[in-house]
């Protein structure tokens, strides 16, 4: 039994991709994302990944922060890959709903009683996190239903229900190279975030018109996030996660000057891997009443 439980912990340790640390051709990116943070009135983390090369830049990247709603990309990839084990289906009632709608209602309008029907029916948050620690997922902690969430005394510093920036896109990385989930699940998975409904300010809101993006809002008092894939005018997929918390102003905005900081980061470095001037971060965005 030793013998195996070294097996699987050196299986766990392969599995683990090595993320490069930051390239020349992206310090420039990493240099301006530091200067946001630094006039940004809050405590915030930004980790973003070039899915094709492994490159990545961070901010405070392995800083545990409150995943808040981010959390339903992990149990709705939970629950996908049940399916293609026969365990669950699509079709399954839960609570007087097929598992397909409730999948998109959590998803697409981070609806919070559908999240803990889906959560319920898998076993509760103790077997989400046995599937993600299996899978190899480090630096992600589920620990407690949305409503035992919300009900608590808030703690921007609990560790319960956290994740790291960089923990959050080594999941979205797994999601997206098939490590967690086969491509038909991939693609009904990314197919409900592309039309998350919540918080257009934040990673969409100032990327160029028509900018691909898959993503999931989080939002609790005093905290503002979005994680998910942003696609570059060359097809590169970026895995990006931003989270800020504290402050006294709305953090929206300096989520979405991030978001269009590492796109135009990527994309400049792809088309000039030389090009690392730091220049001013892009333009204040005013504050959205649609943002959820």
């Amino acid at each position: 039994m030793r013998f195996i439980a070294v097996f699987c912990w050196l299986l766990t340790l392969i599995a683990q991709p090595a993320w490069a640390a930051t390239s020349p051709r992206l310090q420039g990116v990493e240099q301006q994302l530091a200067y946001l943070v630094a006039g940004a009135p809050a405590n915030v983390g930004i980790a973003a990944l070039d899915l094709r090369t492994g490159e990545t830049v961070s901010i405070n990247g392995d800083q545990p922060f409150p995943m808040a709603s981010t959390v339903k990309v992990a149990i709705a990839a939970n629950y996908l890959s049940q399916v293609e084990h026969g365990r669950r289906g699509l079709t399954d009632m839960i609570g007087g709903q097929s598992a397909a709608s409730l999948l998109e209602a959590m998803l697409t309008h981070s609806d919070n009683h559908a999240t803990d029907l889906v959560l319920k029916d898998l076993g509760g948050p103790q077997t989400v996190q046995a599937w993600l620690t299996q899978v190899g997922v480090a630096g992600l902690r589920i620990d407690r239903t949305i409503a035992q969430l919300l009900s608590d005394k808030r703690d921007l510093y609990d560790i319960r229900d956290s994740s790291t920036p960089m923990a959050m896109v080594d999941l979205l990385w797994r999601i997206d190279r098939g490590r967690l989930l086969m491509p038909s699940s991939r693609s009904y998975l990314l197919g409900l975030m592309s039309h998350c409904a919540t918080g257009s300010n934040r990673i969409r809101g100032l990327l160029p018109p028509g900018t691909p993006v898959e993503n999931k809002t989080g939002t609790l008092t005093g905290l503002t996030g979005d994680v998910g894939f942003i696609t570059l005018p060359d097809s590169t997929r970026i895995a990006i996660a931003i989270f800020a918390r504290g402050g006294r102003r709305p953090m929206a905005p300096t989520i979405a000057q991030a978001a269009r900081t590492v796109y135009d980061g990527f994309t400049a470095a792809l088309t000039n891997p030389f090009a690392t001037a730091l220049r001013a971060p892009y333009g204040i965005l005013q504050p959205s009443s649609q943002a959820r």
